[in-house]
């Protein structure tokens, strides 16, 4: 699978490094604005290629040109690859020569969780059901992996394929039978593939339809695509040791990491976020008075009428800081 935008000109290919305009007046947590100034400072502008408005990137506004990505720094994805390709060799070997070994103790499944069995949430992180699974993994975070990791920055990047590998794990567990253990790599995998595709949604991919036809499709109807397969795979396939369970965790995991660091649409994630930013930035400028007045007065009424036993977690909280509120200013005075 190999990414390219629009038809752009042969020099510039590689155009995954597409950078949109962050609109100034959207506040999207640091990190988008952050990551497009890094990728545009110190550009020559005689490398500016005009680019279709058909791309966006994660809702944002549209770009007028495409900017090359600086140098990649690969050092979290090559130690990824190598990690996984020696683990997977050491899978062979175990499994020729005890494959319930490999079952028992090492994949993720609810009778290791039950026999306190924690090595396998690690263990599992690494191992692949088949020989198939293992190159189309890798497949994919190669091709992905470039571009995400020099998006977000190694750290985030690590951060972010363990996190969708243990919600893989977690996904499993929730959704699959008692008898059926995990081979988890592919959480890690489906997370930074999912990421991908929602910080670049409109970025056209050519991938191979059967193996045989090459198709160009966006990433966001490729992960839709994907999702669906892998969803599918998730009602047929439900009995022995399996990869497939761990795609949707990590898949979910992937969405919403993107969108806490900032990327896709406004999302429930970002407007909660948001709402509680503004909410905290709203309370701090209340004086001592205005906040009684406002917030503390009907919690008191409430209590007055259903006791203290009724409020909820928000509504002691508030108590509390009408408390620090006023012995700040009390100190001051």
């Amino acid at each position: 699978m190999s990414g390219r935008v629009c038809h752009e000109p042969a020099p510039f290919a590689r155009a995954g490094a597409v950078v949109a305009a962050v609109r100034p007046w959207r506040k999207t947590g640091g990190l988008a604005r952050k990551t497009y100034r890094a990728l545009t400072r110190n550009i020559d502008s005689a490398k500016r290629v005009r680019y279709s408005r058909c791309m966006r990137l994660s809702g944002r506004k549209t770009s007028r040109f495409t900017r090359s990505w600086p140098p990649a720094q690969r050092l979290i994805l090559l130690t990824l690859l190598g990690v996984n390709s020696a683990a997977f060799v050491a899978q062979l070997v175990l499994i020729a020569w005890d494959r319930g070994f490999v079952l028992d103790y090492l994949a993720l499944s609810d009778r290791g969780v039950s026999q306190a069995y924690a090595w396998q949430f690690f263990t599992a992180l690494f191992l692949h059901s088949s020989v198939w699974q293992f190159a189309g993994n890798m497949l994919v975070l190669y091709f992905v992996g470039r571009d995400v990791e020099a998006i977000l920055g190694q750290r985030q990047f690590l951060f972010l394929y363990f996190f969708g590998a243990f919600a893989g794990e977690l996904g499993h567990l929730f959704l699959m039978p008692r008898d059926c253990a995990l081979f988890a790599a592919g959480g890690g995998v489906a997370a930074v593939f999912i990421a991908y595709a929602t910080i670049l949604p409109e970025l056209e991919m050519t991938t191979l339809l059967l193996f045989i036809v090459p198709v160009r499709l966006k990433m966001r109807r490729l992960a839709q695509i994907t999702l669906v397969g892998a969803g599918a795979l998730l009602v047929l396939d439900r009995s022995g040791a399996v990869g497939h369970s761990a795609f949707l965790g990590g898949a979910a995991a992937g969405w919403l990491y993107a969108h806490v660091l900032g990327f896709g649409r406004t999302s429930f994630v970002q407007r909660a976020l948001h709402k509680r930013r503004t909410e905290a930035e709203r309370l701090r400028t209340l004086s001592a008075e205005q906040f009684v007045a406002q917030e503390i007065d009907p919690v008191l009424e409430k209590i007055s009428r259903l006791g203290l036993t009724s409020l909820s977690r928000h509504e002691r909280r508030l108590l509390a800081q009408a408390r620090e509120k006023m012995l700040a200013e009390s100190i001051a005075e």
